[in-house]
């Protein structure tokens, strides 16, 4: 007897182990290691993934597998290792670290089909299955379970003469095209032509359509209904006559098909180019993981050594990742790697609906497609020969996941990288700390473009302190400097990128005389105020409220708004310089599917002067004619409660001004600041990464925070305060109790935000070096708080190694 082990689509701390099920006879031989499966759970009947299959099992009574829900594996051999390693560093449900792996198309209820492949003849196929797809090319799963065939269908799935396809309810279903063929040999047709009626004029054109264009795999209908200008009824006439059989056909959604990619030829490398790429050829040829930091300035060429390293990589025969943050996956980004590979490269990022991002990942699968460009969760490319993994802008925060699993990108990278012998990129003009200490250390190993690629000198930057502009009267947004350059670029006819750090109109609604913020009623954060549907948001619970006229506290009309947003920034500039041309591209703007692309074309194609936008635009946008880059607030980020945040306001500043003069035009940046001293818009200002790192490596090492100490954070949550109060205090007392003197922990403390969506937070956070016991605690911990407090509604998350600290 075949026994399968399966991880059920149960997300709990009780059913987080492997069950055994016993696998029927007729699916013995079908159902393989990594094939999800329908199994009975208690009363229902859920999905789940087969892990091994076994001879024997303890126990005495096993339910057998309902079904299969795939013919083959969609988890390989490799996946399913990654997952167990997953579980263990993220302290994750086995589920959850399968899950993260496939498109969200696979995980909603399904519908699935077995379709003839599209190039395949059906003459191929034995005479049982050729009975059944006589004049169809897709049959239902049901109701080939009901012919009893499944097992004979898997011989033909493997072999490729048919796929199985899922049709997924209200997610996403393959999408399929009408075609018709002549269901009659051609000669007979044309004799049988003749016996159509006088008045059957449409059918007769239709019939010498087909006769003149036939092509074997049919032609689309649409296609003849057009070139006849015919009707459906006509159509249906015709196969009711046996005249024509018309059949559907699948089709890949291509979110590209409209974009013609003209074809760029690799450009001779500088010769610092030439010295960064050799050690990452040289890896791929021995066939040795390394991992490298390469370490460029903007606008130094970053992304050619990558376009080369990866040709190398094809040409042996393998495949490459590149994972760009979501925020860079602009079309400029996109057209580099399909101007340079073609259809050998899917896309996989949020712009793409629910079934574009299905096709893509079922063409990497099939292994129709050699390079994936995406973000961070495309890392989990099925990819089984991998020969270079790229991590571009490796410092961006958005690599870190921040539920469960909470992976970073870069570590599965690097494991995948030792998996498969071949080397790990990551790419970046302001790198992490924790990757620059690493390569400072020889754990990476350094490359580094200090030039530019065309010798261009990095942008003037002059930094303007805001507090001089008020004291001279100047109570505008835009300090004297800023304005009279805005006016000089529109003079030029140049571009202006100006960024601001939030959304929204302004920050938040007070009144003058009593100080009355205006709150979230269930998160303790104010709201933020959203002119253009009039409304005070909360950006955490999704909480909506109408704006007061008059402050609830003490009723006075003083009540105003406070601090910058992107559309009152666009008014102002419409008051202050009306002839200039604004886009305006923050989350509100570039909601809608395509919006993103279609305002940066705009911009492109020099409909606008000044592009105006929070982080969206801070990085991957490469225009000539861009020569001023303003900065309205770049405090915004520094007086956050977050050991990084000096970092994070240094790589955004160095970021943006790298966006001005990249090609022939001199640049230009002003950064607008009431902190000027702060050494991380001093350094941004210069440029100067190495005097940075110095300086805030001093920092970390005095409040020992990372690279100099690992962390781990916990943060306990529940409506009663009392209850997280005491939970929180009962949990940091048994980690000092396990834990070494080395390690330090801090708390608990109530949560920079103590309260979201009505529930009260506190954390705990732990600093060590090496602590041989952690991680068995932190699953003590767990498992703890899920047996006695998760029927009381108390929840404790783990973040090891977190990137928010709020």
């Amino acid at each position: 007897m075949s026994i399968a082990s399966v991880i059920v689509d149960v997300p709990t701390m009780q059913t987080d182990r492997e069950y055994d099920y016993k696998i029927p006879a007729e699916w013995e031989g079908i159902i393989a290691v990594g094939m999800r499966v329908v199994v009975p759970f208690g009363p229902r009947k859920i999905q789940g993934f087969v892990v091994g299959t076994k001879e024997h099992s303890n126990v005495k009574r096993l339910k057998s597998i309902v079904e299969p829900m795939d013919l083959v594996p969609v988890l390989n051999q490799e996946l399913l290792e990654m997952a167990e390693w997953l579980t263990e560093k993220t302290l994750c449900f086995k589920i959850s670290a399968l899950q993260v792996m496939l498109p969200a198309a696979m995980k909603a209820k399904y519908e699935k089909k077995i379709v003839l492949s599209n190039d395949k003849d059906s003459a191929f196929l034995s005479e049982n299955i050729n009975k059944i797809f006589q004049s169809k090319t897709e049959i239902s799963w049901k109701e080939a379970d009901k012919q009893r065939i499944l097992p004979e269908l898997q011989k033909e799935v493997t072999g490729g003469r048919l796929e199985i396809v899922y049709e997924v309810k209200a997610k996403a279903k393959s999408k399929t095209r009408r075609k018709i063929t002549l269901a009659q040999p051609e000669d007979k047709i044309e004799s049988l032509l003749g016996d159509l009626p006088a008045n059957a004029k449409k059918q007769k054109e239709i019939l010498h359509y087909l006769l003149k264009n036939a092509r074997k795999q049919g032609v689309p209908t649409n296609e003849i209904l057009n070139a006849t200008g015919s009707s459906d009824s006509t159509i249906k006439t015709l196969v009711e006559k046996k005249l024509i059989i018309e059949t559907r056909e699948e089709v890949y959604r291509d979110p590209f098909q409209e974009r013609d990619f003209p074809r760029t030829k690799p450009f001779s490398l500088t010769k610092e180019q030439e010295k960064s790429i050799l050690p990452i050829l040289d890896s791929i040829e021995n066939k040795i993981h390394k991992t490298f930091l390469l370490y460029g300035v903007t606008g130094s060429g970053k992304t050619e050594v990558y376009l080369q390293s990866i040709q190398k990589v094809l040409e042996d025969g393998k495949e490459a990742i590149v994972l760009v943050p979501e925020i860079a996956l602009t079309p400029q980004m996109v057209q580099r790697f399909k101007g340079r590979f073609g259809d050998e490269v899917a896309v996989l990022h949020s712009g793409l609906s629910v079934g574009e991002k299905y096709d893509e990942w079922r063409k990497i699968q099939r292994k129709e497609v050699k390079v994936v460009v995406g973000a961070r969760s495309a890392i989990f490319a099925p990819f089984e020969n991998l020969g270079i993994i790229i991590i571009d802008e490796e410092h961006e925060t958005s690599y870190k996941q921040e539920e469960n699993p909470r992976y970073h990108a870069r570590d599965v990278a690097v494991y995948r990288g030792n998996r498969y012998h071949c080397p790990v990129v990551l790419g970046s003009a302001t790198p992490s700390l924790e990757s620059f200490a690493r390569a400072k250390k020889d754990v990476y190993q350094l490359l580094t473009l200090q030039k530019r690629m065309n010798e261009g000198e990095l942008p003037q930057v002059s930094v303007v302190d805001m507090r001089e502009e008020l004291r001279s009267g100047n109570r505008s947004m835009f300090s004297t400097e800023l304005f009279n350059k805005l006016k000089d670029r529109l003079e030029k006819k140049q571009q202006t990128v100006l960024f601001l750090n939030r959304r929204g109109h302004s920050s938040f609604i007070m009144c003058r005389d009593c100080g009355f913020v205006q709150q979230c009623p269930q998160c303790d954060i104010s709201l933020t105020y959203h002119r253009a549907s009039n409304q005070m948001k909360c950006h955490y619970c999704g909480y909506e409220t109408i704006v007061p006229t008059k402050c609830p506290e003490c009723n006075s009309e003083h009540i105003r708004y406070f601090g910058t947003g992107t559309q009152k920034v666009e008014e102002e500039l419409t008051k202050l310089l009306p002839e200039a041309r604004v886009i305006r591209m923050d989350v509100d703007t570039t909601s809608r599917k395509g919006s993103h692309e279609r305002l940066l074309n705009q911009f492109g194609e020099g409909k606008a002067d000044i592009l105006l936008g929070t982080q969206m635009i801070a990085k991957g946008l490469d225009f000539p004619n861009i020569t001023l880059v303003g900065v309205l607030s770049a405090d915004t980020m520094l007086h956050l409660p977050d050991f990084r945040s000096a970092e994070k306001t240094f790589q955004l500043l160095t970021q943006v001004s790298g966006r001005a003069g990249r090609h022939d035009l001199p640049g230009e940046v002003v950064i607008q600041t009431y902190t000027p001293e702060h050494y991380s818009i001093e350094h941004a200002s210069l440029q100067d990464y190495d005097s940075f790192y110095k300086k805030e490596m001093m920092m970390r090492k005095i409040g020992s925070y990372p690279p100099f100490y690992y962390i781990a954070l916990l943060t306990i949550t529940h409506e009663d305060l009392l209850k997280v109060v005491s939970v929180s205090e009962k949990i940091s007392n048994f980690l000092r109790s396990r834990l070494s003197k080395s390690s330090i922990i801090l708390g608990p403390v109530a949560s920079p935000i103590p309260r979201i969506n009505n529930r009260y937070r506190y954390q705990c956070l732990i600093k060590y070096k090496r602590e041989p016991m952690l991680t068995d605690t932190l699953q003590k911990i767990l498992t703890h708080s899920q047996q006695q407090y998760a029927s009381e509604g108390l929840t404790v998350s783990i973040d090891v190694n977190p990137y928010m600290m709020m």
